[in-house]
C-alpha cells in the first residue's frame, strides 16, 4: 500500500511537470503577408511608329511633338523609375499588380518592364487593343511571385444612339493574390471633353459597365474579391463613382457585394490628388475595393484591404512656375519637359493573416 502511494505521488509529480513544460511552450504567431495592388496613367506612353494615321502622327519624328528614340527610351527609363520607387519596407518587390492607362500597345509594355531598374522584378504583361480612336489602351503587370494569372476579358462600352462612339474597353483580370481569387477591372473611363456636366453621362455608363461585370462575376462566384481601378475621369464623390458604381466613403457602410472608395477620405478630408488643372487638386486614379475584402465582412484569415496612398514622391512634383507642385509631366505647352507623367500613381494596400507554428 506504501509502495502505491509513492507510486501515485511520483505520477502527481511528472504530470505537474509536463504540464509546466506545455506551458512554457511559445504560442503560435500571427504574422502577415502584405500585397500591393497599384494604379499608374502612364501619360501617352507611345512607342516613334506612326501606326494610326492622324491621330499617330502627334507621337512620331515628324509630329508636332518630335517624338523620337531619345524622348521615348528617356520616359520609358523615367516610368521605370517611378514603378520601381512603389516599394515599402514590407513590399520590398513592388506592387503585385500594377493596373495601367494611356498606352498605345504591348511593345511600350515589354519595354517598359525590361527597363534594368524592375527587369529583376519578372513583371507580366496582360494587354488587349481597345477600339480607341487615339490608339490607347489599359493594361496591367503583375509579379507572378504574388499573383497567380488565370484569365482575362475584355467588355467595350457602348453607348445607346452613338454608333461612332470609340473608348477604351474595360479589362478584368482575374487570378489568386494571396488565398484569395480576385478579379480587376482596369479602366480609362470616357474624359471630360466639352465639360464635366456635359460629359458625365459617358463615365456614368462606364461605371454602370463595371458595375455589370462585377455582378456577373459575383453571380458565379459570391466570394470573390473585385478591384475596380483605373483613370476615372472622375473623382470619388462624383455621381458616376458614388451613385452608378455605388461606392462608398466609410468601411462600415460597404455591402460584401458593394464597394468601399479609400481615395474619397483621401481628396476631401487630406486634399491629397493624383492630378492638379488651374489650381485645383482631382484625384482621379483610384482603386476601389469591394465589401468582401474589408476586415468587417471579410473572415479572419482572408486577405484584406488595410490602407490606401498617393505615391506623390518628390522626385514626380514639378518645381517650376506655374506648374510648380503639380505631377512633372512628359510635355507642357508643346515643351519638352522629361518628366514622367501628369498623374501621381496610387496604391492599396491588403494583409493576410498566416499562422505561424511555434518553434
Amino acid at each position: 500500500m506504501k509502495h502505491s502511494f509513492k507510486s501515485l505521488i511520483m505520477a502527481a509529480l511528472l504530470f505537474a511537470g509536463a504540464a509546466t513544460a506545455s506551458a512554457q511552450q511559445p504560442a503560435a504567431k500571427t504574422q502577415y503577408r502584405i500585397y500591393g495592388v497599384a494604379f499608374y496613367n502612364l501619360e501617352n506612353l507611345f512607342d516613334t511608329i506612326n501606326s494610326n494615321g492622324s491621330y499617330d502622327l502627334e507621337f512620331s519624328p515628324q509630329g508636332a511633338r518630335q517624338w523620337n528614340s531619345t524622348k521615348y527610351w528617356s520616359k520609358i527609363n523615367k516610368l521605370a523609375y517611378a514603378i520601381s520607387h512603389l516599394t515599402t519596407k514590407t513590399t520590398p518587390k513592388g506592387p503585385a499588380i500594377i493596373g495601367v492607362s494611356e498606352i498605345e500597345n504591348k511593345s511600350v509594355l515589354d519595354d517598359l518592364v525590361n527597363d534594368p531598374q524592375i527587369r529583376s522584378w519578372n513583371l507580366q504583361v496582360v494587354h488587349h487593343d481597345s477600339p480607341d480612336r487615339r490608339g490607347v489602351d489599359v493594361g496591367l503587370l503583375y509579379n507572378p511571385r504574388f499573383f497567380k494569372f488565370e484569365s482575362v476579358t475584355n467588355h467595350t462600352l457602348r453607348i445607346p444612339g452613338n454608333d461612332n462612339f470609340r473608348t477604351r474597353d474595360q479589362m478584368c483580370v482575374t487570378g489568386m493574390l494571396g488565398n484569395k481569387r480576385v478579379s480587376v477591372i482596369v479602366n480609362h473611363w470616357p474624359s471630360r471633353l466639352g465639360g464635366q456636366e456635359q460629359s458625365s453621362y459617358l463615365r456614368e455608363a462606364a461605371a454602370d459597365l463595371s458595375k455589370h461585370i462585377a455582378d456577373s462575376i459575383w453571380a458565379i462566384d459570391p466570394d470573390r474579391g473585385i478591384f475596380i481601378m483605373g483613370d476615372l475621369n472622375d473623382d470619388p464623390d462624383d455621381r458616376s463613382v458614388v451613385q452608378n458604381l455605388g461606392a462608398v466613403k466609410n468601411t462600415k457602410d460597404a455591402q460584401p457585394h458593394g464597394f468601399y472608395n479609400p481615395f474619397w477620405s483621401v481628396l476631401r478630408d487630406k486634399g491629397v490628388g493624383t492630378l492638379a488643372y488651374k489650381g485645383a487638386w482631382n484625384l482621379f486614379d483610384q482603386i476601389i475595393v469591394s465589401g468582401n475584402l474589408l476586415s468587417e465582412n471579410a473572415q479572419k484569415n482572408d486577405l484584406q484591404f488595410f490602407k490606401q496612398v498617393v505615391h506623390n514622391h518628390d522626385f514626380l512634383i514639378d518645381t517650376n512656375g506655374t506648374r510648380k507642385g503639380y505631377p512633372l509631366r512628359t510635355f507642357s505647352a508643346g515643351a519638352w519637359l522629361d518628366g514622367y507623367s501628369d498623374h501621381f500613381p496610387t496604391e492599396v494596400f491588403l494583409k493576410q493573416a498566416v499562422t505561424v507554428p511555434a518553434r
